[in-house]
């Protein structure tokens, strides 16, 4: 498939992010989970052990956006659901459980196998590229929203 070469527009970058984003929803939805629990679970999953509370509350509001009080209700969904849970030696940190490690695996695999395919074609100095804009884009972003 060739495409010809577009500027970059918030355009663009919306199409691609909700093409992305369907693709991954549709198999988080296969396992019956969330957008924003999969997002949360994730931070879990890859933490050097047990993540403290309000550093995991933290961590996915900067990323999601979202009110406090939504990644709150997000992380007591995953508490509810058995997928995290209170840190034996500390009750403020919260690590994964087996259900929770099952997962959060299979999800990750499954979409891997979907982001080799949706990558495949593209050179890896485009892809070098594109990370760098997108790191800028959000550089730029995040620095307005710390305006407003």
């Amino acid at each position: 498939m060739t495409t010809t070469a577009s500027p970059v527009t918030p355009r663009a970058l919306a199409l691609a992010h909700y093409a992305g984003r369907a693709l991954l929803e549709r198999v988080l939805a296969r396992h019956g989970v969330t957008f924003h629990q999969s997002v949360t679970l994730r931070v879990v999953a890859v933490a050097d052990g047990a993540v403290g509370r309000d550093e995991l509350v933290g961590e996915v509001t900067g990323s999601l956006k979202e009110p406090e009080s939504v990644v709150r209700g997000v992380v007591e969904e995953l508490v509810a659901a058995k997928l995290v849970e209170a840190d034996p030696a500390d009750a403020a940190r919260l690590r994964l459980t087996g259900a929770g490690r099952t997962l959060y695996d299979t999800t990750t695999a499954e979409t891997a196998g979907i982001s080799a395919r949706v990558y495949a074609d593209i050179a890896p100095e485009d892809l070098a590229v594109a990370g760098r804009v997108l790191a800028l884009i959000t550089e730029h972003a995040n620095a307005e929203l710390a305006r407003v």
